[in-house]
């Protein structure tokens, strides 16, 4: 399949001219990343983490082995790659963070954005008191997420070169270590032989377009910031497919660690496969600690390992906390900054509010509540939220200006295959996703225990936090807009990003003095 790009009739020289221009008033406005390879390696990062570690290896176990391969890989090839290169291209573009580069695309539907057993208690309604080794921890990693991030994509960007590689080493250690293990082979041959009645249910489908989207952080908005701070004419269609093909490969990779040492389990205590492995996280403090005991000179790999964990779980954090960070920037810059003095000190107060919001985790029966979020934030809502990034961007603001968009940037408009996908594959496939997950609904538990009702509704509530700001948003947008009901509704509808701009700007044109705002909203929006 090629993954090209057709080449664009357009070559005048005063959009040439417009849109170097353009980009240095942009960047002069933004800062942008040293390097090429420190936004590939941040976004790398981001996009690799503990859910490839684990919950990619527990998926295939829970989804008939190789079965899963076959739905997973479909899911990033029809979405998973077309959606990062769209993000890609808006963050880019725009220069913006997500609520206000969908702001500009999409006025309707922007956002007005507001362990171990022992000490596991009987359920959710006895969390206990707080587990004081791991709020030590939980204040360390905040510690670190800290000081990676608060002098911005600068700091982030040399940090990345760490966290983001040292992961592989520690994997293929592990790889290495476990094929030679009795019983790797059948561990190995479970994982890639398919049982091909499970692809004919829906919901190993829905969990592995969950897990493309949770791996690649679509509809999160954190892909959207860190394009936004790339350079005009960076190459997106090649950083989209490096970060796919990187998530992808070491999703798999894990897959190989962890079968091989589920087989060894298996072997030594005189199981099928299908019995080791335990619920969820349990495959990152079960399986991996017993395969480390067996590596040579292991005292040094167990805490190797766990250093993994923490770059693992670190690097994808920046991403999130930088997502807040730059919202408040672009929306109350002006009024928050001056009173903060200081930039450092607003990603201080970001990271401080995360942290709390971390302590009922730490708690004795914070693993309750850890499946509980998991169970209603990572399929329903994430859905939710994608289809209408999908919509809003597909759809309504349409594949001629994004293919526009692309063509001024990089020189040449996508091929026919990203269109496709754009204008049909993805909206259509989120959307059978988004109604199946709601249809196969079935209540959270973990392991034996079955949740009460209450938290239920605490989960359903938890999951609507994040996506009741789209209606609220289009309600806010429509009542703020002047005419008829249906005049309103065209209005916010209507894109405000202006793309006709660098069309006309003269050769020479110094726009030193005009703000980047006004150069993308200033002429009529580019029609169908």
């Amino acid at each position: 399949m090629d993954f090209g790009v057709e080449n664009s009739r357009e070559t005048s020289d005063s959009r040439e001219s417009g849109t170097a221009d353009l980009e240095m008033t942009a960047e002069a406005q933004r800062p942008t990343w040293s390097g090429r390879l420190e936004f590939i390696l941040s976004t790398v990062g981001y996009a690799v983490g503990l859910g490839n570690v684990w919950r990619f290896p527990y998926l295939c176990y829970n989804s008939g082995g190789g079965a899963f391969l076959i739905p997973y890989l479909t899911m990033v090839l029809v979405c998973g790659i077309p959606l990062l290169f769209m993000e890609f291209t808006v963050g880019q573009y725009t220069r913006l963070g997500p609520v206000h580069a969908f702001a500009k695309i999409c006025p309707l539907l922007k956002a007005p954005e507001t362990p171990a057993d022992q000490y596991r208690t009987r359920g959710i309604e006895e969390l206990g008191g707080l587990r004081w080794e791991l709020f030590g921890c939980l204040v360390f990693a905040w510690v670190i997420v800290y000081l990676c991030i608060f002098k911005g994509v600068k700091s982030t960007g040399k940090v990345v070169y760490f966290t983001a590689v040292f992961p592989y080493f520690i994997l293929f250690a592990l790889l290495i270590n476990n094929v030679q293990l009795p019983g790797a082979k059948n561990g190995i041959l479970y994982f890639v032989t398919p049982v091909w009645s499970k692809l004919f249910e829906v919901k190993v489908w829905l969990n592995a377009a969950a897990q493309v989207f949770n791996s690649l952080g679509i509809a999160f908005g954190s892909m959207i910031s860190m394009a936004s701070y790339n350079k005009f004419n960076n190459n997106i269609l090649r950083d989209a497919l490096i970060v796919s093909v990187a998530n992808s490969f070491t999703s798999i990779l894990a897959g190989f660690v962890i079968f091989s040492a589920v087989g060894y389990m298996s072997h030594i205590h005189n199981l099928p496969v299908d019995n080791i492995a335990t619920d969820g996280a349990g495959l990152v403090f079960v399986v991996y600690p017993e395969v480390l005991s067996t590596m040579p000179v292991f005292q040094l790999w167990a805490p190797l390992f766990f250093i993994m964990l923490l770059c693992l779980g670190v690097d994808s954090q920046f991403a999130t906390v930088e997502v807040a960070v730059t919202y408040i920037k672009d929306e109350f810059g002006v009024k928050v900054l001056p009173f903060l003095k200081r930039e450092e000190l607003l990603v201080l107060a970001v990271c401080f509010v995360c942290f709390v919001l971390g302590i009922p985790h730490i708690t004795k029966g914070g693993i309750y509540v850890f499946q509980l979020m998991d169970h209603y934030t990572a399929v329903v809502s994430l859905v939710f939220l994608a289809f209408f990034e999908v919509v809003a961007i597909c759809w309504i603001f349409g594949i001629p200006r994004i293919s526009l968009m692309i063509r001024r940037m990089l020189g040449k408009s996508p091929n026919i295959y990203f269109r496709v996908c754009w204008l049909l594959l993805c909206p259509m496939l989120v959307l059978c996703i988004l109604v199946s997950s709601i249809i196969q609904y079935t209540p959270p538990h973990y392991g034996k225990y079955e949740y009460p009702v209450w938290a239920e509704w605490v989960g359903w509530g938890v999951s609507l936090v994040s996506i009741v700001w789209i209606p609220f948003g289009a309600i806010q947008e429509i009542y703020n807009n002047k005419g008829s009901l249906l005049q309103r509704l065209k209005t916010a509808m209507t894109p405000t990003i202006d793309l006709n701009v660098m069309a006309h700007l003269p050769e020479k044109q110094n726009l030193d003095n005009l703000a980047s705002e006004k150069l993308l909203s200033s002429v009529p929006p580019l029609t169908h």
